[in-house]
């Protein structure tokens, strides 16, 4: 399998502007004339939408770590197999609104009775295998400011998407130490930038890193 095309993910708390960053990313590709595809996790696939449903509403606790773990493996193989890689294929760049150091940093960092490291490092082999983004973007910012954010995006959904939010400020301050300290492992492959300025702003210092990284230029 040759992947011809780019692979950028976008990871980070509750209302960091994943979503909204990524859209202006796929505008300023397009603007330049690369062909793009925005995506996320879970809910890339129409498979992937149903199991979204399950895993970012409802109770907290309506299912343990291990159980999340499984459902997110399981939506990434199909995001993998069905979108993300015969895209990337066909040289076309990919988007992702999440990947899998979401999983491990809400499913190892952020839980106090976590997952053992090495089973979501199987659980990635056995999925996933080698592959992994070309460019990780983590949008940094306090938990706070993040989920006040989020939970009033939430207010205007049919279909409240708060479960996450719901686990508490400790929690959340878990997954950005975790975030962080992915980071810090993999300098090559993450860039943290600074989440807490306007949509403008974040939009720059993100073509900034991309142009950089990929050799893009500045027109």
């Amino acid at each position: 399998m040759t992947l011809s095309g780019k692979f950028i993910t976008f990871e980070g708390g509750e209302g960091t502007g994943k979503s909204t960053q990524l859209r202006l990313l796929s505008e300023y590709l397009t603007q330049k004339g690369i062909e793009n595809i925005q995506t996320k996790e879970p809910g890339g696939t129409e498979i992937g939408l149903e199991l979204r449903r399950i895993l970012v509403t409802g109770d907290k606790d309506k299912m343990d770590a291990v159980a999340e773990a499984l459902m997110y493996y399981a939506d990434r193989r199909i995001h993998l197999t069905k979108k993300i890689w015969p895209a990337l294929e066909k040289g076309e760049w990919v988007l992702s609104d999440r990947f899998a150091d979401s999983t491990v940093a809400y499913q190892y960092y952020g839980y106090e009775k976590r997952i053992p490291k090495d089973l979501l490092d199987d659980l990635y082999k056995i999925s996933v295998g080698d592959f992994k983004p070309d460019l990780t973007l983590i949008l940094d910012l306090d938990p706070e400011i993040g989920l006040a954010r989020s939970m009033k995006k939430a207010s205007g959904m049919v279909q409240k998407e708060t479960r996450h939010e719901s686990r508490g400020l400790k929690f959340h301050q878990n997954l950005r130490a975790g975030f962080l300290e992915m980071a810090k492992a993999e300098p090559h492959r993450f860039v943290v930038i600074n989440a807490d300025t306007d949509i403008n702003s974040l939009h720059s210092q993100i073509v900034e890193v991309v142009n950089e990284r990929f050799g893009l230029s500045h027109e």
